[in-house]
């Protein structure tokens, strides 16, 4: 059980899919510990988005002309005035315990948490990788290089984040998730974690499959974009670079197999050849499958 009640602030964003939204509000509002705010950022969408009276009740409303991308949620959350932050994207329903959860697991291990671990295979190649949370149940608190789709931290880790900026030249679709878990390794001697997400209690999961699973692989999913991958991998080998330390560098007894060239999903071509022809993804997947059951990942 909790020991004490902790304030928390969620930050919230919508872009396109604001039919999500109130779904998103109702769940972080019946959490075990409330928010005591949550401030919601919206970018510009390319389309008017009216938002329900509703819905401007219940949040703290930061409007934006232009779309400035998954990066400018960490700035909104500078507004803050809770002990904990808890960004959400804009496919997360989280179960009703997600707060408690990432609190109880705080007070064991100092970090950031998420919903959605990933550890590398290699510094260069976003794929091939492991997912642990509500795509890998995992029973205990489980360290990763990254995380994505929830991110749970004491307000004060804003000012690692904030200790470097973002390269010039940086997509602003990318690389926030990269960012994070590098300044705070690196500024705050912390470490990237996901709680724990039992099969037996969907309560504590950061993000329910159900809705995860449908509305997080839409049209609007930026991971479905042609060229993403290939920001990925810029992203990932740019924080290596920098001195980002991989889980599987400090693991070495773990065997990740041969990792050949810059993947495949990095190719625009192929991308766009796979969306043209849905046989050519499909057996793709097969055939990537097959080989990584030998740890061969190309």
């Amino acid at each position: 059980m909790v020991k004490k009640i902790s304030s928390i602030t969620v930050v919230l964003n919508v872009f396109k899919r604001a039919s999500v939204l109130e779904k998103q509000i109702d769940s972080v509002c019946k959490q075990t510990i409330p928010p005591n705010e949550i401030i919601l950022w919206k970018n510009f969408s390319g389309k008017q988005i009216k938002l329900s009276k509703k819905i401007l009740n219940r949040v703290i409303l930061m409007e934006c002309s232009e779309n400035m991308g998954v990066w400018a949620r960490f700035s909104a959350a500078l507004n803050s005035k809770s002990e904990f932050v808890c960004i959400l994207d804009d496919d997360t329903i989280p179960g009703r315990k997600w707060f408690e959860n990432c609190i109880n697991s705080s007070r064991h291990l100092d970090g950031i948490f998420g919903t959605r671990g990933i550890r590398f295979y290699s510094k260069n190649r976003y794929d091939p990788h492991d997912f642990y949370g509500w795509q890998n149940p995992v029973d205990q608190i489980t360290e990763v290089d990254i995380i994505g789709h929830a991110w749970f931290f004491k307000r004060e880790y804003l000012s690692y984040f904030w200790k470097e900026l973002p390269e010039l030249n940086q997509s602003t679709r990318v690389g926030e998730d990269i960012h994070f878990s590098y300044t705070v390794q690196k500024y705050g001697n912390l470490k990237t974690y996901v709680p724990p997400h039992p099969l037996d209690d969907f309560d504590l999961w950061g993000s329910l499959p159900e809705y995860g699973n449908k509305i997080g692989t839409d049209i609007h999913s930026i991971s479905n974009k042609v060229n993403s991958h290939a920001l990925f991998n810029a992203a990932l080998k740019n924080y290596t670079n920098k001195g980002f330390s991989l889980y599987y560098k400090k693991n070495r007894n773990k065997d990740t197999g041969i990792t050949i060239g810059p993947g495949i999903k990095s190719f625009s071509f192929i991308q766009n050849l796979s969306k043209k022809y849905p046989w050519i993804k499909i057996n793709g997947k097969k055939i990537l499958k097959i080989l990584r059951k030998i740890k061969i990942h190309l």
